[in-house]
């Protein structure tokens, strides 16, 4: 399954990040615990490269606890310091000490000056993370429009979360081409790109499929599948009959049965479920202190 999708905002987004970098002192990625290699746009590694940067790995309520603390491990031994896995609902504030030990030297320099400096960060990553959810929770309060699908950030924002920090809040941001094309369908399996222009049946039944080899005893126990050697269509028609998902006259409702694929693997509802170890994906990964030399 082939999936191309750059809208024209996401390009213009672009240009304006690297515009603005210039004006900060702290860069925030967010990636999404669940998928912490395919949720890390390549572009913004280059980006940002030479900023001070904090990696939040995000809803880590939905990941597996034991790999999102592999993942961790990994990227520290990449060279990110400032890393933590981060529950959306109750752990967000948390993350201001992350920014304030990233931004330490920069105050400290700005206090030898006699100022007070006010932290400028940026926070980046691609759509549908929960980057402008996080900065409602920094805030206190809704400030920054949030929603369950790509999109919804159209330009940046400052928000002031503290007397002396301010966020700014950025759309997601895809890679152009997105020629890795298990990493595509990955970012379509969390909604970071749109089900609008992807083959919805294909993508259920290849998400079903990832299910049943990480966890197919949560897949079986969910869907009622008596036969987990089943593939393709068949896969689907299965999901039907274990769920009850029928039509008139007993056709199998295929199109209910991949929204609840999605909706309930988008939710948590089969558990906590992590796709992606460090061991699979660190010949792939770019080393972050070669890319810190090469920007």
């Amino acid at each position: 399954m082939e999936i191309n999708w750059y809208p024209g905002h996401m390009a213009r987004a672009k240009r304006l990040l690297s515009d603005q970098l210039s004006r900060v002192d702290v860069v925030i990625e967010l990636c999404d615990a669940r998928l912490p290699f395919s949720s890390r746009n390549p572009d913004l590694m280059r980006l940002t490269a030479r900023k001070e940067r904090v990696l939040l790995l995000g809803k880590s309520d939905l990941a597996d606890p034991n790999l999102t603390s592999l993942w961790l491990k990994e990227f520290k031994r990449r060279g990110i310091e400032n890393c933590m896995a981060l529950d959306m609902n109750k752990q967000a504030r948390n993350a201001l000490t992350l920014i304030d030990r990233a931004a330490k030297e920069t105050v400290e320099r700005a206090a030898q000056r006699g100022i007070k400096k006010t932290v400028r960060a940026m926070i980046v990553g691609v759509p549908n993370v929960g980057k402008s959810t996080l900065i409602n929770r920094l805030h206190g309060g809704s400030i920054a429009k949030v929603g369950d699908k790509p999109g919804v950030t159209r330009s940046n924002q400052w928000v002031r979360v503290s007397p002396y920090l301010e966020i700014m809040d950025t759309p997601g941001l895809l890679w152009p081409r997105l020629d890795d094309p298990v990493a595509a369908r990955r970012l379509a399996y969390i909604a970071a790109i749109r089900d609008e222009v992807v083959d919805t049946a294909a993508l259920s039944i290849q998400l079903l499929t990832d299910l049943l080899e990480a966890v197919p005893d949560q897949v079986v126990e969910r869907f009622k599948i008596k036969d987990t050697s089943l593939r393709g269509a068949e896969l689907l028609d299965a999901v039907c009959a274990g769920r009850g998902f029928l039509m008139k006259g007993g056709v199998y409702d295929t199109e209910r049965a991949c929204q609840v694929i999605l909706d309930e693997f988008r939710g948590g509802k089969l558990g906590r479920i992590t796709l992606e170890a460090p061991r699979q994906e660190e010949e792939k990964a770019p080393d972050e202190e070669a890319t810190d030399e090469q920007a």
